[in-house]
C-alpha cells in the first residue's frame, strides 16, 4: 500500500513537470511516452487528482467571498465542462458548497465547505431565501424604538435635573442588542452591526438621536428616543401595536394580554 502511494505521488509530481514544459497542456499520449508502464487507469486517476487539487485551491484562495465557475474556468484554463465536472464531485465529497448571492441570484458560487459566505453576499440578517424581510425588519425597528422610548419614560420619571435625566436615557447598542436577543423574536444570530443598522434608521427618520461615549480607546454609540414636545397618548404606547405575536394573542393559551409582561409594564407605567 505504501509502495502504491509513493508510486502515485512519484507519477503526480512528474505530470506537474510535463505540464511546465509543455505550456500548452498535455494530453494523455504525451503522459503514455514519458511513463509506458503506467496503465490508463493510472493516468486517470491522477490526472483527476490534480485537476480537484487545483480547482480547490482556487476555491480556497477566494475564502468567505467565493468564486463562480466562469471565473475558475479562467483562473485554472480548463474548460468549462471539465470545470464543472471537478465542482460536482468535490460538493459530492462535501469538500466545497454552493450559495447563490443576493446581487446576483441566478450566478452559483462556490466556497470551502467549512465556511460560511461573508454577510455582504447573503444579505445577512435582513434576508430569508434571498428575500428582503421587511417584516422582520420592521419588528426589529419597531422593538428597538419602543425599548428606548422605555428608558427614556424611566429616565423622566426618576430625580434629576435635565442633564441627568437626558443621560439617563441614553443607551448603548449593545444592550438594545441584549435586550432584542431576550424578546426571542428571531432565530438569526443578530450582531451589533446589525442593531446598529437599525438604529441608524431610527435616527434618520427623526425618532432617535445618537451620542458617543469613550470605552477604552474605541467610542461606543449611544442611541435614546427623541422626545416629543406633545405628551405621547397612553394608548399610543400600548405594547400590542408592535408585538410580533399579535396574530397568536388570544383570551386563552400561552400568548394571552394576562400572561404578557408587556402589557404588565405599560399597565404599570400608567399609575
Amino acid at each position: 500500500m505504501a509502495a502504491n502511494t509513493e508510486l502515485a505521488a512519484q507519477v503526480e509530481q512528474r505530470v506537474i513537470q510535463l505540464c511546465g514544459e509543455f505550456k500548452q497542456g498535455i494530453t494523455y499520449q504525451i503522459i503514455q511516452n514519458d511513463m509506458p508502464t503506467l496503465k490508463l487507469a493510472q493516468i486517470v486517476d491522477v490526472i483527476n487528482k490534480l485537476l480537484a487539487t487545483v480547482v480547490y485551491k482556487i476555491i480556497e484562495e477566494c475564502g468567505t467571498q467565493g468564486i463562480w465557475a466562469r471565473e475558475i474556468r479562467s483562473r485554472s484554463n480548463l474548460h468549462l465542462n471539465t470545470v464543472e465536472k471537478v465542482l460536482r464531485k468535490l460538493e459530492s465529497k462535501k469538500l466545497i458548497k454552493s450559495f447563490n448571492p443576493v446581487s446576483a441570484p441566478k450566478k452559483k458560487t462556490y466556497l470551502l465547505y467549512n465556511l460560511d459566505p461573508d454577510r455582504s453576499l447573503t444579505g445577512g440578517a435582513w434576508y430569508s431565501d434571498q428575500h428582503f424581510d421587511s417584516e422582520f425588519v420592521d419588528i426589529l425597528n419597531q422593538q428597538c424604538w419602543r425599548f428606548l422610548e422605555q428608558r427614556s419614560v424611566r429616565a423622566r420619571q426618576g430625580t434629576g435635573g435635565p442633564i441627568v435625566v437626558r443621560t439617563a436615557s441614553f443607551v448603548a447598542s449593545k444592550e438594545v442588542l441584549k435586550h432584542i436577543s431576550e424578546l426571542g423574536i428571531t432565530k438569526v444570530q443578530l450582531s451589533i452591526e446589525d442593531i446598529e443598522t437599525i438604529l441608524e434608521t431610527l435616527v434618520f427618520d427623526g425618532k432617535v438621536e445618537r451620542s458617543m461615549a469613550s470605552e477604552g480607546v474605541e467610542g461606543v454609540k449611544l442611541y435614546r428616543a427623541v422626545t416629543s414636545f406633545l405628551p405621547t397618548p397612553s394608548l399610543m404606547c400600548i405594547p400590542c401595536g408592535v408585538c410580533p405575536l399579535i396574530k397568536e394573542c388570544d383570551d386563552v393559551g400561552n400568548v394571552t394580554p394576562v400572561k404578557c409582561r408587556y402589557m404588565k409594564e405599560w399597565v404599570d407605567s400608567q399609575w
